[in-house]
Formats: structure tokens, sequence, C-alpha cells
């Protein structure tokens, strides 16, 4: 049974860092994409970034682009999110996923919540300005 546990999260000052780990149990990850989502109240489920825990190719959100990076520790079965320049629009509830199948030729078709099929229990990053 897949398992996927956030942490890191809490509350930062606006330019600020924090980085977000997700540790994944269960199997054997090679072949899976994995994926970072947002949600913030009142707001729809947001994609943030994705990897592939095979070659490591990675896929980011036009909000976070060149102030996130996804990555991942094959040896520690740990995802990555490392958030820098953060802003109070970042604040919300950050989630990782993980998917096996299908297996698309391109990363931008991983960024709707329904392709994923685990999810962890989320962590709070918040903002202040």
């Amino acid at each position: 049974q897949v398992q996927l546990v956030e942490s890191g999260g809490g509350l930062v000052q606006a330019g600020g860092s924090l980085r977000l780990s997700c540790a994944a149990s269960g199997r054997t990850f090679s072949g899976y994409t994995m994926g970072w989502f947002r949600q913030a109240p009142g707001k729809e489920r947001e994609f943030v970034a994705a990897i592939r825990w095979s070659g490591g190719s990675t896929y980011y959100a036009d909000s976070v682009k060149g102030r996130f990076t996804i990555s991942r520790d094959n040896a520690k079965n740990t995802v990555y999110l490392q958030m820098n320049s953060l802003k109070p629009e970042d604040t919300a509830v950050y989630s990782c996923a993980a998917t096996r199948y299908p297996n698309y030729s391109s990363l931008s078709y991983y960024t709707a919540p329904n392709e994923y099929d685990y999810w962890g229990q989320g962590t709070q990053v918040t903002v202040s300005s």
C-alpha cells in the first residue's frame, strides 16, 4: 500500500523559504510520476510541480517557475519541494501525489489532480506579508 507523508510546512514571512518533504513508502517508485499540489481556502486544488522518479525530469506551474524546485532522493524515497521568494498568495495546504499509469510522454499531462492515484494528508504553508 502506497503511503505519502508530507512535512516541512509552517509560517514564513514574504520573501522567505521553506522546503517541503514527501516521504514515500509501500513500493518501488521507479516509473512513477510524483506531483505537488496546493489548495487555498475557498479555491480549487492547484498544480504546482511534477517530477519523474526515474530520470528526474521536471515540470512547473507558471506561478512558481523560477521560485520553486522539485527534486527527489532515491535513497531516501523522498520528494522535495524547495520554495524560495515566497509570497502571501502561496499560502495553502500543500499535498504530494503519486501515479504510475498512464505513462504520458510529457509531464504537462500531469497537472490535473485526477491523474494521480495516491495522496498525502497535506502540510500547511502560511506566508505572512
